[in-house]
């Protein structure tokens, strides 16, 4: 059990799963507003031996030199990799405190945006940025059925949207880091990036932070007449040849600001971005609650 167990900003947990903190800890702090700075994060932290924290602030070595009690640290967010992670893990390590994150437990909403999208451009629903009549994609309403469709990452969340888009009869290719031996029992093909990119009207990035695979090479294979969604976390494409793409009769849709990548596009007229995050659902804070515990639970069982 903790001596004390600090969350340093809000963590989207539900109430439940914050009164369940008190099982693991003699003392539970938890803040509701997001630290200004690293002395605040520091102060925050005082002498805690357990820190929680979301996506919004950052323990870096700065901060994590100072901390001399901490043995654990619990991220309250997605951890792809060692690299995007919002704390420095080897740090941490060296200093031998334990860091646990979560995956998978907003994907159900990804897939659900790619298809409501979709559907919407296909047919035409909806309006444009400007408040004018949307129309369809290529002037007549067409189903999913049929469509070529390129996944470019295909881990929990990129299986998952090449499932549904094959549920709905679309035509599915992948890139990925390696061939999937599931993703060839469904039909799924890998190809390589490029010849992907030419060859598919739709094409979906589902990558980890801060990864970019689009660059001025692969927007010309991409080409004109084409759709774009990227679901990640980050931007996955170089910003200056993405414009120049965005310039033609193309469309690209994000649910975040931090996809798209720069607030100058949200405007532009083939551009579609929501501002919201389409993960952030009353389901997916239940299954971020439970992981998280979970994570702590493991952590406390291993002492």
């Amino acid at each position: 059990m903790f001596k004390k167990l600090v969350a340093i900003e809000p963590l989207n947990l539900i109430p439940s799963a914050e009164k369940a903190l008190e099982n693991y800890a003699h003392k539970v702090v938890l803040y509701r507003d997001v630290p200004d700075n690293n002395d605040e994060i520091v102060a925050r932290i005082d002498d805690a031996d357990a820190v929680l924290l979301s996506i919004t602030s950052t323990l870096g070595r700065e901060v994590l030199e100072r901390c001399d009690n901490l043995d654990y640290i619990g991220m309250c967010c997605s951890l792809y990799s060692v690299e995007s992670a919002n704390v420095d893990i080897k740090f941490a390590n060296s200093k031998n405190i334990e860091v646990t994150g979560i995956r998978d437990y907003g994907d159900e909403g990804v897939v659900e945006y790619v298809i409501s999208e979709l559907v919407r451009c296909l047919h035409g629903f909806g309006q444009k940025p400007d408040g004018s009549p949307e129309k369809p994609w290529d002037g007549v309403a067409r189903e999913i059925t049929g469509i070529k469709a390129g996944i470019i990452g295909l881990g929990k969340s990129g299986g998952m949207v090449a499932d549904a888009l094959h549920f709905f009869g679309a035509d599915i290719q992948y890139f990925a880091r390696s061939e999937k031996d599931w993703a060839e029992d469904k039909g799924y093909r890998f190809t390589p990036l490029n010849k992907l990119l030419a060859e598919n009207e739709v094409v979906i990035t589902c990558l980890n932070k801060h990864v970019v695979l689009l660059n001025e090479e692969e927007f010309e294979h991409l080409g004109d007449n084409k759709i774009l969604f990227n679901t990640g976390l980050s931007q996955a494409w170089d910003e200056i040849p993405f414009a120049q793409w965005l310039e033609g009769d193309n469309r690209v849709y994000c649910d975040t600001l931090g996809a798209l990548g720069n607030e100058r596009f949200l405007d532009h007229r083939n551009v579609r971005c929501m501002e919201v995050s389409v993960g952030r659902t009353r389901q997916a804070f239940d299954r971020l609650s439970e992981k998280v515990l979970a994570n702590i639970d493991g952590f406390i069982k291993k002492q």
